[in-house]
Formats: structure tokens, C-alpha cells, sequence
């Protein structure tokens, strides 16, 4: 059948938004400053960005800053015409209606984003008159981890353009003496080395990074918008004594405890491996070089097994077996064979991972279970809450459960909750091509445990932070807060008691480790309680249900409250001048969806990947950007679900019943409509290639599977779970008003590609909120679709 196709052209078609964006030129950032205070490893950072509007009209300015994920935003104020407008921070759920309500009226809302591994963004705007000037200052806190021997403090400097007065300031102040510091990141390489100066005594260091606006325009990452990368200051203290400093203030006291001069402790490892038909490809390869990688580490008197798992579980050993040059041999020819499979049975891997440590309990030794995997369990036990009962019982706080989460595809909150159960912790290793080294660098922090059992404990103190450890790593810090019964330093007596192999340890040393700051106005170490407690109290409430989760949530609440903290419990409320949009701050969760301020004059984007319809479609293109404005309403597209600049796209059509199409394409996605009421699909049909296809309906049985070669389909109660080549969706089974209907959702963008989105027709519900909001035909901005801001791709003319 003949096809016809036309082109467009992405900058022709972004012509028509130069209008409606802000342009550079009409206003100037003459000053941005970044000032980042430490002190007994806890550290606040103020961002100062003034900005003038050089026109002779009013201007909305923006303000974009990147922040680490570990942080706390704490403060926020706008300086406008000798006016002060402070951001003010509410409970979540007290916010949320000024949330829907801004995001209804198409207004900037959810400011706070995760974009990449380590960082938030933030962002606002406010309008300023002609040749007046706004200043913002941003303010966050974190308490430094010290992970490898060594504590990192990461700022990110990406003003949006060359600034004539750009400085960076980082003071550190450790009574316990400063071992070393140095930096490194993007901002420190090349033709911005010579802008750093650092300065050290025993107790201070500063480091004062002032480039110059050719400097700006000088580095890797740097160019006519300025600078855009890390300055990380890395640096450790002086630990004389092994039962490590205390510091006092205002009744309030913060012990660190990291010794080190002990000797390492065997460890018995078991390594737990999904290779299910999702870890295909790059996945499972770099998996193979880490564990090769890995195991080439292990010491000799250290014993380990290995499983991969699917549907079934795969040994390498059916135990416990020494690191001796044979064994490992052995184990590094069994991971360069592991390939990928079918289902993920993950109760029954860890189960058996658990059961293998069990088997052999090793006097003097600590003993460690990993599980990597990249989606969620499809098979054998599926029901989270029970794999969360089996697994806590099977481990019975005996060892620590380290669980990595490949990808995106995986429940993380479900890794976390089951990690932080059993003593342990979760991590996101990113598909990146440096996948191999995230996991060899997580084996590292925990390949050489020092101290098992490790009990802090505080005569005189209240209020405490956790201060049991099942283990103690070389490298890392353990740190505990709390407050001092009435003020009375005196009585206050720290004691750590730990086992070191087979002895069993006393750490005491009181007047040699407590110090006082010497002044009742110094409330850092009561924020370094109240940080502490926070983040411990959110980890509680994610392993907890019923009347304890919802008591550690209340106490989580009131002390983000009292303290100012922006926190997956609380918002921020931006306070703008009268008439302004509303802004409220969000603190994103590891894996949640991001909110972004949508485009005023445009009702949904759509990229398309050289695609072809059959002839008697009215409308052709192929590769380009398709921009449509609110005044456009006789032509009929399809609406993008997930999308990839230069990769796979995925097509629905807005409002409009939808039959299946053929498409020219690696990757199809499209449906029939249930209903324009419904907005929903009553089936789903999945193109791959030009030899694959399966359509998915509502009359068929849920408890479905399907394998083809590139395509694997999942059947559950409520969903339907869709793997395609690297690529991950979920089909869920939404009812609404009596009636059931299908509705696709991308849970895992292809590995070129970060980009949520959401089906809709001329309307949509966004799942992906707790409050669903109904958007008009919502998908993503064009920021956040291009990866890049949109004056990037506009040109003035062709």
C-alpha cells in the first residue's frame, strides 16, 4: 500500500514558542553566590542569585538551582523592591489544595525534581518591573556520610549564564582536625583550576572558587550559558581517638564514631542475581564485569556463594564455599555464563540467599546478603507485604540485607522497605554505561566489615537518634544525636560496646572526646539532632503500618514543622507578590514522578521517529517536534505516552476513538478507546520490529503470560506487566463508575531516554500524583521532554 510522508523540521516548529519564552537578553544575573558552611560534618548552603531586568517593561525571572538529594531545603526568600517574601513551610496535605489548584489553572507547581543521581531541582519565578531588580536566596542543610574513608560536600554551579560577580565560599571547621582536602568534579578541571584556592590549618580550611566570566565560558561543561557542573570538596578528619568526638551545644550533642586502626573481619557474602528477561542486554553484561570485578576482591578467608535467579533459582554452589583461587576461578566462570531468562521470583531467591547464610554460621566472621535485581517479583510469592514477612523472618536481625535496585523498572520503596527491615540498605544503580562501577563501588563500602554489634550508649542522655548497628564498615561513620538530660554535662557518659571478631570491645574515653561549642547561640548540633531524627523517623514510617506508622509519621511532621524542613511530609508555599502564580515546593521521594511547570500556550507535545501511516491519514510527519497551542481544534494527533528524542515513541490519539495503526517504527504503542467518557482503552496493541505484535484486552484474563522473543507480558489482578526490549510499561486495569478500562503507563523510559509521562485524551487524571489532579491533555514540558531548556533549540529565523 503506497505511503506518503513529510517532514518537519525541529527548529521551524519551535519557532512559533519565541515569543512566549524568556529570553536572556532582557534581564542580567549580575551577581550568584554559593556559600556553604561546615561544621562537625554538617553543612548549610546559601545560594544568593541577584538578577536585574534591564527592560522597560515587566519580566518574569527565573530562578533554577540544583541541590543535592540527601538536603533539606529550610529556607527560601524573595527580595523585591525592599519587600521580603518568605517561602513558608506546611504540612503536605494543608498545601495540597493550593497544589491541584495551581496545577488546574495551569500554573507552575511540584518545583522540586530528581535529575540524576545525586541532585534536585529547584526552580521558581517572579515577575519584576521595568529596571528593578529581585533577589533569591535559597538555603539547605545535610549532615555529610562519610563513605571510602573520605566525606564529600557537592555543589552545583549552573547559573544560566556567564555572571560578572560569580563566588564560591566553603568554610569547614572540625575540632578534630583535618586530615586532608581536596576537589574534584567538572568545575575543577582545565581552565578552572587555577580559580580554586584552598587554605587549611589544623581545625579550618576554606576553599574559594571566584572564576572569571571568560573562565565561565572555558570549561567541559561550560559555554555561552555559563557554567554547568560540580565543584565537590572532599575531605576526612584526624581520628586519635578511637572512641571517636563528641560535640556539645545548648543540651544537644552529636557523637561521630569511626575507628579505625582494627583489624578486618572475615565475612561470609552471598550474591543474589536476577537474571530474568528484562535484565537482557547491557544490563546483564555489566552486571557480569562487576560480579568478575567483585569477586576478585574477596579475601581468602572469606567464604561466599552465588545464585541467579528467573523463575528458578540457579547455584553456583549450594553453599557456603572459602575465596580460595580455585573457588573464585570457578565463581568468575559461572558469572561470564549467566544469561537472561523469564520470570523474577524474588521471595524465593532471597529466601534461599538467607537460607545458604544460615547453613553456615561462622564464629568471628559477619555475614552479608545482596540482592540485585531490576524489576519486580512476577512469579512464585508476588504479594510485597508477605515477601517483606518471609524474608524478615528467614534473616531474623542475624545479617544485614543490601539490596540494588537496576533501573528504573523496580519498585525502589519496595528495595528500601525490605533493606531498612533487615538492617541494611537501598541503593539505585543507574543505567548508565558506568552501571558495572556504581556496583562495585557499593561492594567496596561494605567489603570490610570491622565491628559487629555495635551498641552506642549515653548515661545522662534523651532523646537518642538509632544507636544499635549490626555492623561496622571500614571506611564509613557511625553518628548518633540526641539531647542532654537537663543540660548536665557532668553526668553525661558515652559508652560503645561492640564485638571485633571473637573479643568483644569497650570504647570509653570521656574527657578526652566530649567538647563543648562554648555558646548557648550555637544551635547547629540541635539541627544535626533534628536532621537526624527526621530522616530516621522516614525510614521508620516506610517499614511500619497501622497506628506506628501513622505515630512516626506525626512526629516526622512535627519536626519538619518546627524546624523548617521541606521533607516528604512537608511543602514549602512560595510567597510571591499579590496576582503572582502559585508555587509550592515538593520534596521528592527516591523514584517519583516529576512535576514541571507546563508551557502557558501549549496544550501537549508530541515527538515523532520516522513514522509512516497507511494512506487517507490527514496528517504525515516524520522525526519533529510537534507544538500545539490552545486555539488549535481541528486537527487530530496522537498524544505521547513516553517518548525518546532520538529513540522509541509511543501514540495515542487525544479524545478521539483510536483503531490500530501500522507503524514503520522498532517500538508501536496504540489502542481503541473504551469511551470519551472513559478516556480509557479496551485494547492495547504492541508492535516490535516487523515481526512481533500482541494486543492486550479487557475481555481476556488477567492471569495472562506471554513470551515472544523481544516481548514478554505479565497478567496480574489489576495489571498487566509489559516488557519490550529495554523498555518497561505497565497496562494497569482502571475502573471507574462501575466501568473497567486499560491504561498505559511507562514505568521504565528506554536507556536513552528520561522522560515520565502520562496517557490522556482532551483530558487526563495523572495517576502519578497522591492527589490525582485532571490535567488538559498533560504530558511533560518541553524542558523536561528535550533535556535541555527550550532556548536551545530556537533559532531566530531558517
Amino acid at each position: 500500500m503506497e505511503r506518503a510522508v513529510v517532514q518537519i523540521t525541529l527548529f521551524g516548529l519551535l519557532l512559533c514558542l519565541v515569543t512566549t519564552l524568556p529570553n536572556k537578553d532582557d534581564w542580567d544575573i549580575y551577581s550568584f553566590h554559593i556559600n556553604s558552611t561546615v561544621s562537625s560534618r554538617y553543612a548549610t548552603t546559601v545560594i544568593t542569585s541577584r538578577v536585574a531586568n534591564r527592560m522597560n517593561e515587566s519580566k518574569e525571572i527565573e530562578f533554577q538551582v540544583r541541590i543535592p538529594k540527601n538536603a533539606f531545603i529550610s529556607k527560601f526568600t524573595m527580595f523585591i523592591d525592599g519587600q521580603v517574601y518568605d517561602g513558608v513551610v506546611k504540612a503536605k496535605e494543608e498545601a495540597e489544595q493550593q497544589y491541584t489548584e495551581a496545577v488546574s489553572r495551569g500554573q507552575s507547581a511540584g518545583l522540586v525534581s530528581s535529575v540524576g543521581r545525586t541532585l534536585e531541582e529547584f526552580k521558581t519565578s517572579v515577575t519584576v518591573a521595568a529596571h528593578k531588580k529581585v533577589t533569591f536566596e535559597l538555603t539547605y542543610e545535610e549532615l555529610l556520610k562519610r563513605r571510602l574513608g573520605k566525606y564529600e560536600l557537592q555543589i552545583h554551579a549552573r547559573p544560566m549564564q556567564p555572571v560578572k560577580d560569580f563566588k564560591v565560599d566553603v568554610y569547614i571547621h572540625e575540632k578534630a582536625g583535618i586530615n586532608f582536602i581536596e576537589t574534584k568534579g567538572g568545575l575543577s578541571t582545565k581552565a578552572l583550576a587555577n580559580a580554586i584556592t584552598k587554605t587549611q590549618t589544623e581545625t579550618e580550611a576554606w576553599v574559594y572558587f571566584y572564576p572569571t566570566e571568560a573562565q565561565q565560558r572555558a570549561c567541559d561543561s561550560c559555554g555561552e550559558q555559563g557554567m554547568n557542573g560540580d565543584l565537590v570538596v572532599v575531605y576526612d578528619v584526624n581520628r586519635d581517638v578511637a572512641s571517636g568526638d563528641i560535640k556539645t551545644s545548648y543540651g544537644y550533642f552529636v557523637h561521630h564514631f569511626a575507628p579505625s586502626s582494627l583489624p578486618r573481619i572475615p565475612k561470609n557474602v552471598v550474591f543474589v542475581i536476577d537474571r530474568s528477561g528484562s535484565m537482557k542486554g547491557r544490563k546483564i553484561e555489566q552486571t557480569r564485569i562487576a560480579l568478575i570485578h567483585i569477586l576478585n576482591d574477596l579475601a581468602e578467608d572469606d567464604y561466599f556463594g552465588l545464585i541467579t535467579f528467573d523463575g528458578n533459582i540457579f547455584h553456583w554452589k549450594r553453599e557456603l564455599v572459602q575465596a580460595s583461587k580455585t573457588n573464585v576461578n570457578s565463581a568468575k566462570k559461572f558469572a561470564r555464563g549467566i544469561r537472561d531468562g523469564g520470570y523474577t521470583d524474588i521471595n524465593e531467591a532471597v529466601l534461599e540467599g538467607a537460607h545458604m547464610l544460615n547453613a553456615h554460621p561462622r564464629e568471628g566472621s559477619a555475614s552479608i546478603l545482596i540482592l540485585l535485581t531490576d524489576g519486580d517479583p512476577t512469579t512464585g510469592e508476588t504479594n510485597l507485604e508477605r515477601i517483606h514477612s518471609n524474608v524478615r523472618r528467614a534473616i531474623a536481625d542475624k545479617f544485614p540485607l543490601y539490596c540494588l535496585g537496576f533501573g528504573f523498572d523496580v519498585s525502589f520503596e519496595f528495595l528500601e522497605k525490605m533493606s531498612l527491615q533487615n538492617n541494611g540498605v537501598a541503593r539505585r544503580i543507574y543505567e548508565d554505561s558506568d552501571a558495572d562501577l556504581q556496583l562495585k563501588g557499593f561492594y567496596e563500602e561494605v567489603a570490610t566489615p570491622l565491628l559487629t554489634n555495635v551498641t552506642m550508649m549515653y548515661t545522662g542522655g534523651t532523646n537518642l537518634t538509632q544507636t544499635h548497628f549490626s555492623q561496622y564498615y571500614n571506611g564509613s561513620e557511625i553518628v548518633v544525636a540526641g539531647q542532654i538530660t537537663d543540660n548536665d554535662i557532668e553526668t553525661f557518659t558515652p559508652e560503645v560496646v561492640a564485638v571485633s571478631g571473637t573479643q568483644r570491645l569497650r570504647f570509653f574515653n570521656k574527657n578526652a572526646t566530649v567538647e563543648s561549642t562554648g555558646t548557648v547561640t550555637d544551635r547547629r548540633i540541635q539541627r544535626v539532632w533534628a536532621y537526624l531524627t527526621v530522616k530516621q523517623l522516614l525510614e521508620k514510617e516506610l517499614q511500619l503500618s497501622g497506628p506506628e506508622k501513622a505515630r512516626m509519621k506525626k512526629e516526622a511532621l512535627e519536626l519538619s514543622l518546627k524546624y523548617s524542613f521541606v521533607t516528604p511530609f512537608t511543602s514549602m508555599v512560595v510567597t510571591k507578590p499579590p496576582g503572582e502564580n502559585t508555587d509550592v515546593l515538593h520534596k521528592p521521594k527516591e523514584g517519583e514522578k516529576h512535576h514541571y511547570k507546563r508551557e502557558q500556550n501549549i496544550t501537549f507535545l508530541v515527538f515523532i521517529d520516522q513514522m509512516q501511516y497507511r494512506q487517507g491519514m490527514t496528517k504525515r510527519y516524520e522525526v519533529g517536534l510537534v507544538v500545539l497551542k490552545k486555539d488549535t481544534k481541528d486537527l487530530n494527533f496522537f498524544c505521547v505516552l513516553g517518548t525518546s528524542y532520538l529513540g522509541t515513541s509511543y501514540f495515542f490519539r487525544c479524545g478521539v476513538e483510536v483503531h490500530l495503526f501500522y507503524f514503520v517504527l522498532e517500538l508501536s504503542v496504540n489502542g481503541l478507546l473504551d469511551s470519551v467518557a472513559n478516556r480509557g482503552f479496551k485494547i492495547i496493541g504492541i508492535h516490535f520490529k516487523n515481526n512481533q505484535y500482541i494486543e492486550i484486552r479487557l475481555t481476556e484474563m488477567t492471569k495472562m503470560c506471554i513470551f515472544l522473543s523481544s516481548i514478554t507480558v505479565f497478567g496480574r489482578d489489576k495489571e498487566f506487566d509489559v516488557a519490550v526490549g529495554d523498555t518497561r510499561m505497565v497496562i494497569l486495569v482502571h475502573e471507574k463508575d462501575g466501568n473497567k478500562f486499560l491504561w498505559p503507563v511507562l514505568r521504565q523510559r528506554p536507556s536513552d531516554d528520561r522522560v515520565d509521562g502520562i496517557l490522556g485524551g482532551s483530558s487526563a487524571v495523572d495517576y502519578s500524583i497522591s492527589i490525582p489532579p485532571t490535567l488538559d491533555c498533560w504530558f511533560m514540558s518541553a524542558e523536561s521532554a528535550l533535556q535541555r531548556r527550550l532556548d536551545d533549540f530556537t533559532a531566530a529565523q531558517l
